[in-house]
């Protein structure tokens, strides 16, 4: 992987995958190493994806200070990426936490996006978080999944303060709309990715204030992508589609048949769509 050095000497990494256009890729969690995003299925074909460790997780190295753990600080380092890889301006795509991400880089530094994609995104930046009649309404719907009683104990868990990537892992068939080998395998590798310091760190007091983000997304007249996926309970529809009426020029897609992490489940339509949005 290669590295760079961000705004407060911290050495981050990221690895570059594919060729053409580059395409800057912010990976949620929050702290979740990048490798979980793979390719996006397949879009290294049409572009070169340039996919950050966060400060903390994979490759990177972990911060002096804990407070740059923060969503509103990592934005800092998608900047000095930018930076370093020598370009006036780039398209960038963030996934569920990464997405808060790529939200106020594109508030903070409007001049140096190109278009913005963002995937299964998480809303609580913006204040559109899922509401309990949204999950009330999704769990209903999984209700009759044989894995539901021991992915909904471990919510209750995690309700109750258990934190455990383990637990986590416990809960992940709810995201994933089939829990099969593929599905299992790709949820099971976060308990070698996921580090509760740097979740602890983007969720920190001070880190959102939807209003301000939405009154400089409002202003924001690239091109953006809202990719939203029928079984998601992150990223709820009703919600995406709020979000894309924040910007003045966006597109939602509904991905039927998915969940959160819908190349996993579909790679071919992920890679073909964010594709077709980027060359237009």
């Amino acid at each position: 992987m290669a590295r760079f050095t961000s705004f407060d000497g911290t050495e981050l990494a990221y690895r570059e995958a594919g060729d053409g256009v580059p395409l800057v890729v912010l990976a949620g969690g929050p702290g979740r190493a990048s490798e979980y995003l793979e390719t996006l299925g397949g879009l290294d074909a049409s572009r070169r994806l340039v996919v950050l460790d966060n400060r903390g997780t994979g490759e990177s190295d972990e911060p002096a200070d804990p407070f740059t753990y923060r969503r509103d600080m990592l934005v800092r380092d998608v900047e000095m990426l930018r930076r370093h890889l020598g370009l006036d301006v780039v398209d960038v795509l963030g996934h569920s936490a990464g997405a808060g991400i790529a939200m106020g880089f594109a508030a903070d530094y409007p001049d140096r996006v190109g278009k913005l994609v963002l995937l299964t995104p998480a809303l609580r930046s913006v204040g559109l978080s899922p509401e309990q009649s949204d999950w009330d309404t999704f769990l209903a719907s999984r209700a009759d999944q044989p894995w539901f009683e021991v992915a909904t104990a471990a919510l209750e868990r995690n309700a109750a303060g258990d934190d455990s990537v383990r637990n986590r892992v416990a809960a992940s068939p709810l995201l994933y709309a089939r829990w099969d080998e593929r599905s299992r395998a790709h949820a099971d590798a976060e308990l070698g990715q996921w580090k509760f310091e740097v979740a602890l760190g983007y969720n920190a007091e001070g880190a959102f204030v939807p209003g301000v983000l939405r009154r400089a997304i409002a202003d924001f007249e690239h091109p953006v992508l809202v990719y939203a996926c029928e079984v998601d309970p992150i990223s709820p529809v009703r919600r995406c589609v709020e979000l894309a009426a924040l910007f003045p020029a966006a597109t939602l897609f509904v991905h039927e048949g998915v969940g959160h992490y819908p190349w996993v489940e579909d790679p071919d339509t992920v890679s073909a769509r964010i594709e077709a949005f980027l060359r237009v």
